[in-house]
Order: structure tokens, then sequence, then C-alpha cells
């Protein structure tokens, strides 16, 4: 449970544009009726709640605004028409705000910072919502972006966040919390059901737990992989933990009473970065969603099958290639991808979101870098989270929810998985 203690509006900073207007492009469609994505970062920095109150929360404002100043199309709306032929625009003009919470919690800090399984609905407390839509004759305004900074008193710091998937991919958001960070680190001072994203229902009913991969047991694993297939065509880190996911998560299948056929197709489904494989190729920090889909196929038997890891692992490397690597560049087929992947719905899937480029545990606000991240985003399915580790130079994190029987499954496949590939 949290405190709210305020709740205000941050602007950017005033020497931002006046307005201006982007247009929702093919890439931000594909992610328009997707949930928001909150997430939470904890900070281990013990202190008062009056130095929170009368230091750290003013910092994180006048740096907040600084930032949105460099990102202003977070502190705009996306402006849906509510009249024929209109497109969808991300809007920005001057006076529009962020919403900004700050709360107080006695919850063991210790506890949601741990590795081991944990109650997903507990960190839902630290994580924002976006403000409701407003509605004009013409249109109905969404907010894209809104935060919580709370205070957990002689022990620690989270900040939540929480974006319209339309908007932002996950580059683009740990870019925003990475120059927030810095600036703040730095003291500078310088109508439709669709129209707002689904919001999670709580009871989620489901664990959160973290595994840790170090470096040495990713390319234990790789070895492992190239030893059955020395041709295998892609092998990567991101290959490797999407196989090792996608057979824990099908082997553990059974302990949900279902009964399913080996020869049933499943699928695993990721994300490309974009912006570096088109031609000519958009900069890094190009702003919105520039990814591209891509999944994987077997069938259930193949997965939860003696060699499941190494063919699964094949499989994904195929897609990949297929797919990102591509002489057909890699948005060839991209006008189908809607209605490839709404066939999807209802049928055996699991993804992950996120990369091993990604780093959050890089976000220090001057605290020292962050104690947890989670991704709260894949309560809602059966994805995962993916992130560079905050111990081990080379790890991954893997960031899991499920319900407890499930989890129990899914660490005991994990950990045969790692076994099985001692030498």
């Amino acid at each position: 449970m949290a405190t709210i203690l305020e709740c205000s509006q941050i602007s950017p900073a005033l020497d931002s544009a006046a307005e201006f207007s982007l247009p929702i492009v093919f890439f931000d469609m594909v992610w328009y009726g997707f949930a928001a994505n909150q997430s939470v970062l904890f900070f281990e920095f013990p202190c008062s709640k009056s130095h929170f109150l009368e230091t750290i929360i003013p910092d994180l404002k006048r740096s907040l605004s600084l930032t949105l100043a460099q990102f202003l199309p977070l502190a705009g709306n996306i402006i849906h028409p509510l009249k024929p032929g209109n497109k969808l625009v991300l809007h920005y003009e001057t006076g529009n705000s962020v919403s900004f919470t700050v709360s107080e919690s006695t919850a063991d800090f210790n506890d949601l910072v741990g590795n081991d399984p944990r109650v997903c609905d507990e960190f839902y407390a630290f994580a924002p919502h976006l403000p409701p839509a407003t509605y004009s004759e013409n249109s109905v305004s969404c907010p894209v972006l809104a935060l919580q900074v709370t205070l957990f008193p002689g022990q620690g710091l989270c900040i939540g966040f929480v974006t319209h998937h339309a908007v932002a991919d996950a580059s683009t958001v740990v870019s925003f919390m990475q120059a927030w960070a810095l600036i703040n680190r730095s003291n500078h001072n310088g109508t439709d059901d669709n129209i707002q994203p689904p919001s999670v229902e709580l009871p989620i009913n489901k664990l959160r737990a973290t595994f840790v991969l170090k470096k040495e047991e990713i390319q234990r694993l790789k070895n492992f992989v190239l030893a059955k297939f020395p041709d295998i065509g892609h092998l990567s880190s991101f290959t490797i933990l999407c196989a090792l996911v996608w057979v824990c998560s099908a082997k553990s299948a059974a302990t949900r009473g279902e009964d399913v056929p080996d020869d049933e197709p499943e699928y695993f489904g990721f994300v490309a970065d974009c912006r570096g494989r088109l031609n000519p190729p958009l900069p890094a920090n190009y702003f919105g969603n520039c990814v591209a889909l891509v999944k994987a196929e077997l069938k259930h038997g193949d997965v939860k099958g003696n060699d499941g890891f190494v063919t699964a692992a094949k499989a994904i490397g195929e897609a990949i290639k297929e797919s990102v690597y591509s002489e057909k560049g890699v948005l060839y087929g991209a006008e189908k991808w809607p209605d490839e992947y709404g066939k999807l719905v209802g049928k055996r899937q699991y993804g992950v979101a996120g990369s091993p480029r990604f780093n959050f545990y890089a976000v220090d606000y001057g605290w020292g870098k962050p104690k947890k991240f989670e991704a709260l985003f894949i309560d809602g399915g059966d994805s995962i989270s993916l992130c560079k580790s905050r111990d081990f130079e080379g790890g991954l994190e893997i960031g899991l929810s499920k319900p407890m029987v499930q989890m129990d499954a899914f660490t005991t496949v994990f950990k045969e998985i790692l076994e099985s590939s001692l030498p």
C-alpha cells in the first residue's frame, strides 16, 4: 500500500516549442490497442521524509521539466478525432503537462527488491495510471505519460512510470529515463473503448520472480546448442534466452491442467529495433515506435521434448535470420503484420519484452544505480521482461510473472536446462 502525499502537473521548461503535432504512423498503430507500459525502479537510498519532500522531490520536478523540454511529445496527448477522415496525431501545445504523484509506503522494501517469487498485485501501488481521457466536441485527448515517486522511509525510493505504447517503444522510454536521471544527478538548471489503453484489473493472482543468467552460463548454453546444431544460422544471447523461456513456459503449461496435443502449433514472439536497419537508417534517438515484429513457430511436442531447448533456439535463430537480416529488408511483409498477429489471438504463444541492450540500471538520479527494475506490464500475458543484469557484467535479468504452480514448474525446468549444459 502507498499513501498519496501530493499530486501535481509538471510542464516542460519555458523555452520549449509552442505547439506541434506528430502523426501516429504505422509503427505506432501496431501497438495502439495494447495495455499501457507500467514499470517501477527501486533505489536503495535511505532518507528521511523531510529530506524526501524538501530536497529530492523539488529536484526531481525541476529536472523533469528540463527533460520534458527535450522529449516534448511525452508531455503531449494523442488526439483521437471523432469525425471520419481525420487522422490520429500526437499533439503538444504550451500548457500541456505530465501527472506527477508523490507517495509514501511502509511496505517491506527488501522483499519488493528480491528475486524470489512475490505477489504481483503488491507492485501496483507504486506505478501510476495514465490520467483519464478528456472529451471535446470533435476529439478525445489521451495523455501518454505519468510518473510516481514513492518513499520507503529509512529504506529507499521507487520511481514508477507508465507510457502509452503507441507513443514510445522501450528504446525511447529507456532514453527518456536515462536523460532525466542525468539531468537530476547533474543538478542542471537550465468514445471508442480502444481510445485509452486497457487497464490492469486486480487481483492478478500471479507471482513475480527474477532469474539472473551470468555471462558464463549464457556461453555454456550457446556451446550446448552448437554441439547439436554447429551450422545454426543465428545464435546470440537473445536467442538463447528466448529459447530457454519458451521451453520452460511450454513445459510448465501442464501444471495448468492443460491437455495440449503434441501437434498443436505454438509461437514465440518478439520485436527487433529497426532504427539502424532501414535504408536510409534512422538516428538512434528517433522518438516513437520503430520495431519489427518477429515470431517463431513450432509444434508443442517439439518444444516440450527432450531436445526442446536446442530445437527452440534453432527456430528462433532462423526467424531472426529470415526477418531481421532478410535480403528483402526488415520491413518486408510489414503490411501483413496486423492480420498475421491478429490470427494468433487465443492460440498458444509466449514472448519477450526488452533487450540485452536495455540498461535500466544506468538510470542514476544521484542516489546510486537502481536496486531493482520490474516491468509490471508483463502481468497481462505470457511474456517475460529482459534487461542487462545489475550485478554481473555481460549477464541478463529475466522478469517472470506466473501463477504459483506454474512458477514452481518454470523454475524447475530452468534449473534442469542449466544443469544439462554443464560439461
